[in-house]
């Protein structure tokens, strides 16, 4: 594919233009011109770049290679709903999760009131949801912050990969190159393209700490439910960079037969980069082989209603599927349960107390190992 940019404008011959072409010897601004060689006809791709400087030609060579991907969002609607409308709920939700933007709370709210970093995950989880055939995305991740950036296009690159489409990203940061993977690689800055390298995504280390409730404080604005310490846990850790990324919390069940495992929160930034996994079952694993304070090999629990984080356990072998309550309790059958046990004990239970009436699906995994 042959690309040839013109663009010209008028060539303004005012006081300060004219002292400007004199400072720095420039004859005119008015004419741009490009030629670029991009051979990408063939299907055999998925994801292309366009990277370069500001100002290099980038979002020129986009517009001949066709329309921007830039959705309209209501402004009356979360985003839950502005997404995909007659979609699927749970593709939806496994989007946004996929992407990074798996802060439930989040997509509770319009798109315009998000932040920088989630108005670019909410956008890269719409064009997963769209899916159309061919985009391009100008300006791919420029508003945000770096570590936003890099984790969240190694998220969107596995999401869009599983669409089998096309998409060509336009991005003037070159550290997001080895986080996308990409098929090729068009560099307007010195014009060289190339297509077939191999691009290894830079590897994490993590550091797990055992601790107790003290770190719960950074983590407990991006759990999905508010609920009280679990009794008698042992909380984790885990640490990249010195830098606090996720927290879990284990604790005995009756007997000392098995363990089960909440609260699990992986901070917003590092989403969708496979670090909840990771380190969800290197805990779990310590647990199996008796590595605990109980000195005690115990399988462990773990139940969500996080769609996206249960079709990722169900996906990981490590984990097997024991339950699935696609609602909660009576609320009024456990009102009753519970003044009938406060009456025996002689106490008085307070009025309107009870578990479930809600339509939470709570989902239940065990932990299997390899």
């Amino acid at each position: 594919m042959k690309i040839a940019i013109h663009k010209t404008c008028t060539d303004f011959e005012s006081y300060r233009a004219a002292r400007v072409k004199s400072l720095f010897n420039v004859e005119s601004g008015a004419d741009f011109s490009l030629n670029v060689e991009l051979p990408i006809n063939d299907s055999n791709w998925q994801i292309g770049v366009i990277v370069g400087r500001s100002g290099s030609g980038k979002s020129s060579i986009g517009e001949k290679l066709g329309k921007f991907y830039e959705p309209i969002w209501a402004k009356n609607k979360p985003i839950i709903d502005a997404i995909s409308p007659k979609g699927d709920f749970n593709a939806i939700a496994n989007a946004l999760s996929a992407v990074g933007l798996g802060s439930v709370p989040t997509w509770l709210r319009p798109f315009h009131v998000l932040s920088n970093g989630e108005k670019f995950r909410a956008t890269m989880a719409r064009l997963v949801c769209d899916a159309p055939d061919f985009a391009v995305v100008d300006e791919f991740s420029s508003v945000v912050d770096r570590q936003i950036a890099k984790v969240g296009a190694g998220s969107f690159a596995k999401a869009w990969r599983r669409t089998g489409k096309q998409v060509v990203l336009l991005s003037c940061h070159y550290d997001i190159l080895d986080w996308l993977q990409p098929d090729w690689v068009l560099d307007t800055t010195n014009g060289q393209y190339e297509r077939g390298r191999l691009r290894r995504r830079p590897k994490l280390r993590m550091s797990i700490y055992e601790t107790n409730w003290r770190y719960w404080s950074l983590f407990e604005p991006h759990h999905y439910l508010k609920l009280p310490h679990m009794i008698a846990a042992t909380c984790y850790v885990a640490s990249i960079n010195n830098e606090p990324v996720a927290h879990v919390a284990i604790a005995p069940r009756p007997g000392l037969i098995e363990v089960r495992a909440s609260r699990l929160v992986v901070m917003p930034e590092w989403q969708g980069a496979g670090v909840g996994m990771a380190f969800l079952n290197t805990v779990c694993n310590r647990y199996k082989q008796g590595l605990n304070r109980f000195q005690k090999p115990m399988p462990t629990l773990f139940h969500t209603s996080h769609p996206g984080l249960a079709a990722a356990l169900r996906n990981d072998t490590k984990w097997t599927q024991v339950s699935a309550k696609l609602h909660g309790d009576n609320k009024k059958r456990g009102s009753e349960s519970i003044m009938k046990s406060a009456k025996k004990k002689g106490i008085t239970a307070p009025g309107g107390a009870g578990y479930g009436g809600h339509f939470r699906a709570i989902q239940g995994f065990r932990f299997i190992g390899n």
